[in-house]
């Protein structure tokens, strides 16, 4: 298990501003602040964390677990209001399996931001 990653990001503040929107309907709250990054997470454990940077090239996928279908469909709405650009409406991906319902943005260095449920329903 993945304990957490860390993504570089050319502007802090504009990253920070939009994953905490984008975030907030997966239940990820900003965990803790140093000088240069920011740590979220749900509850008090941080497990993504940004940081001021050169952009990670190339551009990496992330994909955040949501609790269900409703929750991807808020991320997605709360990303693409918080300025990330659309990668992928939420919906079934079938050819990944069945119940996998995913939705994707690119977030302003490019990176492909994802959240998916795997419940049905």
């Amino acid at each position: 298990m993945i304990d957490h990653i860390i993504l570089s990001v050319s502007d802090l503040e504009a990253g920070k501003k939009f994953y905490e929107l984008a975030l907030a309907p997966l239940e990820y709250r900003i965990v803790m602040d140093w000088e240069g990054g920011t740590g979220f997470g749900i509850l008090q454990k941080p497990d993504f964390f940004i940081r001021q940077g050169d952009a990670t090239t190339p551009p990496v996928h992330v994909a955040f677990a949501a609790r269900d279908r409703a929750s991807v469909d808020a991320f997605y709405e709360a990303a693409i209001a918080a300025g990330g650009t659309d990668n992928g409406k939420p919906g079934l991906r079938e050819d990944y399996h069945p119940n996998y319902y995913g939705a994707f943005v690119f977030d302003s260095d490019g990176n492909n931001i994802e959240a998916v449920c795997h419940r049905p329903e």
